[in-house]
């Protein structure tokens, strides 16, 4: 019979110590009346709009459409296939790497990917997108195939005195069970790529995916993979192939 390590014990008994928790105790009953409310008045719809407002200051559909090299009817279907490969850039950037290319290029001083302008600028481009389906390509060239590669390395790889990974808390055996008192989600169902930039509700702010990434690695001691890394574009390629085929509503909504 196989032997657990260290840290899956670990991890098995705090599972199993939560297993038979009642689903209110994940989340309140106030919480969940207020997490319907803001379904529908979602506090991030906010940011989007003010999100716009900049980003038609700052860049505008058409110069934004130029540097991707497609006309400007055609950002929504663009956008929804983010991760991608861009041509001016070389390589495969994340919607807000082309913020900063396109900022760049109009001779602009450019903000830092944690930066209020470009998480609120984020959440408005890839808000042209909604009701769309998410249509990653992780098939359609060399840089994307490498990509995936090294996302899924990336989710997979055990770091830090514990011994975890992105896998150790979202494997096909580890998801519906709670730790801390939270269920585990598939993020694929739970439509992970498709609904950040979200609204957290424990935050009270937006936060983008990748951010929500380097959440996730300091909750479990884990060192940060750095914003804009190659490593943090992968798993967020590898992350959003999981969501393919999901629609797109941004802003989202988490608990």
């Amino acid at each position: 019979m196989r032997k657990l390590s260290v840290s899956a014990t670990l991890i098995a008994l705090a599972l199993l110590s939560t297993a038979n928790a009642e689903e209110k105790m994940s989340m309140s009953d106030a919480d969940k009346a207020m997490y319907a409310e803001m379904l529908e008045n979602n506090p991030a719809a906010m940011d989007v709009a003010e999100g716009e407002e900049m980003f038609e200051r700052l860049i505008g559909n058409e110069a934004y459409a130029k540097m991707l090299g497609v006309k400007e009817k055609d950002l929504p279907k663009y956008l929804s296939g983010f991760p991608r490969v861009v041509k001016s850039a070389g390589k495969v950037v994340t919607i807000a790497q082309t913020l900063q290319m396109a900022m760049a290029d109009r001779g602009q001083s450019v903000p830092k990917l944690e930066s209020n302008e470009i998480i609120k600028m984020s959440a408005y481009v890839k808000s042209l997108a909604n009701g769309l389906k998410t249509s990653i390509d992780v098939k359609s060239d060399k840089q994307m195939k490498e990509m995936m590669a090294l996302g899924q390395e990336v989710f997979e790889q055990r770091r830090g005195g514990r011994g975890l990974s992105c896998n150790s808390c979202h494997s096909a055996d580890i998801i519906g069970q709670r730790l801390r008192m939270q269920p585990l989600p598939d993020l694929g169902v739970n439509k992970a790529a498709g609904t950040w930039p979200a609204y957290r509700m424990t935050q009270s702010q937006m936060v983008t995916l990748d951010k929500r990434f380097q959440q996730c690695m300091e909750n479990a001691l884990l060192a940060k993979i750095p914003l804009g890394s190659r490593e943090m574009v992968g798993l967020e390629v590898y992350v959003t192939n999981k969501t393919k085929g999901n629609e797109i509503q941004i802003p989202g909504l988490k608990r």
